[in-house]
């Protein structure tokens, strides 16, 4: 039977090297000159480091920007809170990966309100959609592509 799966990742590599960028970039802009602004990559989050909130503001765009020059969707980064400590300012930037179990529910009831002849089963952080037809699973991607889920996804391992 045909099917495939319903992911979201990211490629570590990419964002590896868009913080990279967005750290030179920050190293070699005028108005950052002489300030210790840098971006930090750890597991699951990129920390935005600067010595006042203004200069964390200005940061973010560059972020995103080497961000998506990388291909990297920015609807998989979520800003946390920016703590000020007086002489610095930093924030968090979380990388969601995976896919939770309330928006998979959604895409499985989504799948199931469009009526399309296939079937949906969750497997962890990621979905397996099969069916009897190709056709009908290229039309279940179509779909999906076409809804706004607050997350990229990902469609792959595709099999006949």
């Amino acid at each position: 039977m045909p099917s495939f799966d319903i992911v979201s990742e990211l490629d570590s590599h990419e964002v590896t090297n868009a913080v990279d960028q967005a750290n030179k970039e920050v190293a070699t802009r005028f108005d950052f000159k002489g300030s210790n602004a840098c971006f930090e990559q750890q597991d699951d989050s990129i920390v935005m480091k600067a010595e006042s909130t203004f200069q964390l503001q200005q940061m973010l765009p560059i972020l995103y920007a080497k961000m998506g020059k990388r291909g990297i969707d920015i609807a998989c980064l979520e800003s946390g809170k920016i703590q000020d400590t007086g002489k610095t300012a930093q924030q968090s930037i979380a990388l969601k990966q995976g896919i939770e179990s309330d928006l998979a529910k959604k895409i499985v009831k989504i799948i199931k309100d469009k009526k399309l002849k296939v079937q949906t089963a969750i497997n962890g952080d990621k979905l397996r959609v099969t069916g009897k037809k190709r056709d009908d699973l290229q039309e279940a991607i179509q779909m999906l592509r076409g809804e706004d889920l607050g997350q990229p996804l990902q469609f792959n391992n595709f099999r006949d």
